[in-house]
Order: C-alpha cells, then sequence, then structure tokens
C-alpha cells in the first residue's frame, strides 16, 4: 500500500505545471472530446510507466546518452511544430485521422519519454519490490493532475484564446527539445 500511495502523490505533484499539462489542455480544445483524451492518457500512462518499471534501467544501460537525447529534443520539437498547424472543425477528422484517443495515446507516450515522472517511475520501482503497483500509482498520480486539465480545456475551449495558447505551447515545447538537445542530459 505505501508503494501505491507515494508513488500516486509523487506523479501527481511532479505533474503540477509539467508540460503534458498543457498538452493535455491543447488536446482538449483542439478535439473537444474529453472521455477519449482522458482513456488515451491513461493508456499511454500504463504503457510508458511500465516499461519505465519493467526495463528502464535496461534501456539507459543500452542507449548512448546522446542518442537518447536526439530522440527526446526531436520529439519536443514535433510536436512544437504540430502544434502550430491550425484546425477547422470541419476537416479536424480529415487532419487526425486516428482521432482523439489515438492522437492522445501517442503524444502522451512519447512526450512522458525521458519526462520526471517517467523517471520517478523507475526510482519508485527500485525502490518498492511491488512493480505493478508502482503503475498502478504513477497512473492515478498522472490522471490526478491531468484530467482536471482536460476537462478545463474541454468546457473552456470556445472562451480561451486558441491563437495565443497554440503559440505558447508550440513555443514551450520547442524550447524544451533545443535545452534537452543542447544540455548534454535528458
Amino acid at each position: 500500500m505505501e508503494a501505491l500511495l507515494i508513488s500516486t502523490f509523487s506523479v501527481a505533484l511532479a505533474e503540477i505545471g509539467d508540460r503534458t499539462q498543457l498538452l493535455a489542455l491543447v488536446l482538449a480544445a483542439r478535439f473537444r472530446k474529453p472521455a477519449p483524451i482522458i482513456a488515451g492518457i491513461l493508456l499511454a500512462t500504463i504503457a510508458n510507466h511500465w516499461v519505465a518499471a519493467e526495463i528502464g534501467a535496461l534501456i539507459a544501460d543500452w542507449l548512448p546518452p546522446d542518442v537518447g537525447r536526439w530522440l527526446i529534443a526531436g520529439a519536443f520539437i514535433l510536436m512544437g511544430l504540430w502544434v502550430l498547424v491550425p484546425d477547422n472543425e470541419d476537416d479536424a477528422a480529415a487532419r487526425y485521422p486516428y482521432g482523439a484517443f489515438l492522437t492522445t495515446l501517442i503524444a502522451f507516450f512519447l512526450v512522458e519519454i525521458g519526462d520526471k515522472t517517467q523517471i520517478a517511475t523507475i526510482v519508485l520501482a527500485a525502490q518498492f519490490e511491488a512493480v505493478w503497483l508502482v503503475v498502478v500509482g504513477t497512473t492515478l498520480g498522472m490522471l490526478a493532475a491531468n484530467v482536471p486539465v482536460v476537462l478545463l480545456g474541454h468546457f473552456s475551449a470556445d472562451r480561451l484564446p486558441m491563437r495565443l495558447i497554440n503559440a505558447i505551447a508550440a513555443a514551450v515545447f520547442i524550447a524544451i527539445g533545443v535545452v534537452v538537445l543542447f544540455s548534454g542530459t535528458s
């Protein structure tokens, strides 16, 4: 039980103000379908954190740090560029044929690679032998931090300055990518 509680609270706190909350807001405003976005966040988090808990340490030993840094930086820069692509209500389905769920699933899984919550999951799994409780706890923490953001984005999307939000989101993602690229750490 300790592994579950500590994992939940650690990730919920780590997620406050994190880039995945920004991603959740952008996806909620873009798709306006909270249920598939929340389901995508849930499954992406389970998959990402399970990988982190089970083989994260092996990947860190196997993958040269420079390659990981380049992959993470590239993912952030691509996410920033993607946010800049404008949508019309009429062509949103054509531009995103995979829909809100699959787009969220892929985006959250990729953005979580190398994120502080993934690193926290690795550390928590090393500390507690109950890996499945760590994964459940970190997933609950992720949902506790992001579900309110998805609901806020869904209900207030008509009143939000979406161009400004998209520009800020794009700038943040691209800046994070550039910082990761040139910082020497991932």
